[in-house]
């Protein structure tokens, strides 16, 4: 069974999902101010995201969605065939390092 998660039929839809990548980073978490609210009346209502600026930060900051930019096709495919280049070296550094408990051998 897929996670879902309900929106009212009142609300609108968020624009951008979770895990995205955007020219401010990752979204990470999304809430919505209903029209009508105290927050809504002072901050504009709709959807509000949390995205972190890197994988490694400890930083959030959050952004309305019309502030939201994403990357280009160009962006995403270079920021994504980085992140696979650092996995794939951190990968045989790791194979290196069993190599050398094991004596060579990496069977286990």
């Amino acid at each position: 069974m897929q996670p879902t998660i309900s929106i009212p039929q009142h609300w609108d839809y968020p624009r951008f999902a979770l895990d995205q990548r955007t020219q401010d980073g990752i979204i990470l978490g999304f809430y919505y101010y209903p029209n009508g609210t105290e927050l809504a009346e002072q901050f504009g209502g709709g959807w509000r995201y949390a995205l972190m600026p890197k994988k490694n930060s400890d930083e959030l900051f959050h952004f309305q969605e019309s502030q939201i930019q994403l990357l280009s096709p160009q962006e995403l495919f270079s920021q994504i065939r980085a992140e696979i280049e650092l996995y794939q070296q951190q990968i045989v550094i790791l194979q290196q390092q069993l190599a050398a408990m094991t004596g060579g051998s990496t069977n286990g």
